[in-house]
Order: structure tokens, then sequence, then C-alpha cells
């Protein structure tokens, strides 16, 4: 299916929603817990998320949901998650990644690393404005996600330690993101890329602030991680 079809699926609300829910929970899904999510019937769900899994934006699976193995356990139920695959349309056609990568591996070869964090942090400035750094990870969150970084909360977060999202259920001490922007171009030049991406939201957000960006790269995430300030402690 091309990108354009692949897109179009997502015109149907109820499509849109299931998809939106699946892709915030950043694991497997089953059809039971997306149809609540998305306020909609099991059936109307289980129909509208084979569609997204044809289409290419979600991938399907089964397991037992009920943790348990053997005789009894139940039958594995269906599960879904976000696709790994990407979608782009551009009318006309436009190749903006071939750009993107040829100049990456240009600045790579030339050694411009520092050249591009500074441009990169310059951007970040931009587009905050005139206003003064993120005031908490509450606005952090915001501004991530108008930038497509996909922002979740994570408590009991400090310096590399982490409970797992959710924690205690106190308030977040850190943010993380489930999407990078430049993954494309991030995977071929991860160093140039990823040092470009956390000087871009060091501009964003601001150093001298109640929330600070550091880079902490984990499997399927983004590079950086979103933190309170330590001088920001009690």
């Amino acid at each position: 299916m091309e990108d354009i079809d692949a897109i179009a699926v997502l015109q149907d609300p109820v499509r849109r929603r299931l998809y939106e829910y699946v892709v915030a929970q950043g694991r497997e899904v089953g059809r039971n817990e997306a149809a609540e999510g998305a306020g909609v019937a099991r059936t109307l769900a289980a129909h509208h998320l084979d569609r997204l899994t044809e289409a290419g934006l979600l991938e399907s699976g089964s397991r037992r949901l009920t943790g348990r193995s053997g005789p009894g356990a139940g039958r594995p139920a269906k599960v879904y998650t976000r696709a790994r695959a990407e979608h782009a349309v551009s009318l006309p056609a436009r190749d903006y990644r071939t750009a993107a990568e040829l100049l990456a591996g240009a600045a790579e070869s030339a050694g411009l690393d520092l050249a591009l964090q500074e441009a990169a942090r310059h951007r970040g400035e931009a587009l905050r404005g005139a206003g003064a750094p993120c005031g908490d990870l509450d606005r952090a969150m915001e501004l991530l996600a108008t930038r497509g970084y996909e922002p979740y909360p994570v408590r009991g977060e400090r310096a590399g330690e982490d409970d797992g999202d959710g924690g205690d259920g106190g308030a977040a001490t850190a943010v993380r993101m489930r999407n990078c922007p430049f993954h494309a171009v991030a995977e071929k030049f991860p160093p140039l890329v990823c040092g470009m991406n956390l000087a871009l939201l060091e501009g964003l957000l601001g150093t001298d602030g109640p929330v600070r960006a550091r880079m902490d790269a984990r499997p399927g995430e983004c590079c950086v991680v979103i933190e309170a300030s330590k001088n920001n402690d009690d």
C-alpha cells in the first residue's frame, strides 16, 4: 500500500482514535483495552485495528494476556503495536530524506558536529522565542508533543535510576519520548544527529531553567531525556 493510501486510512475518526491510543501506550495492546480506550465496541475496534494492520500502520501478533501458561491459561489474544515502518506524503513527490542523509554524511566527514549543534541550539531558541526557559515538566511535554516527540511522564527517575513508567504514582520526575522525529537519519548517523537533537532541545527548553535535557539513549525511543534540574530540587 502506498503511503498516501495508508495515511488516508486515518481519516476515519474511530480508526484514528484507536491508532492514537495504541501508539500512546508504547507496548502491545489487546482488542478489549483498545476498544475501551477509544470508547467503542470490541467488534468495531477489532475491525478497525485489523484495517490499520492491513494498511501497515500497526503490527499485530498474539499472546496470552493473563500472564499464565499451560492448561487453563486461555487462548492467545490478538495484540497490536505501532508499525516500525515510516509513512510520509508529499505532493508532488519530494525526497527530503535523501537530502538529509547526504548533508549529514558530509557534515560528519567534515567534522562539523559542533557547528551543527550550535545551529540546532539557535533553531531551538528561535522556536522558543523571547519567552523564559521552560517552567516545568508539564510544559515541556506540551512543547515536545507539538514537535512530534510523543512524550510521556516517568516517575522515580533521576540520574540514570528508573523505577519505570508510572513508578510510585507520585509526580513525574522526568519525561521520555517514544518518537524521534529524526529517526531515519539518526539510524545512519547516530552521534551526529543525536547531538544535534540534544542541542535543539536545549535551545527549545532552555539550559538555565527548572528543566534540562540530557543524553540517555534507550532502544526504540528518543536519545534524550528531560528531567527536573538538580538545582531546582528542594
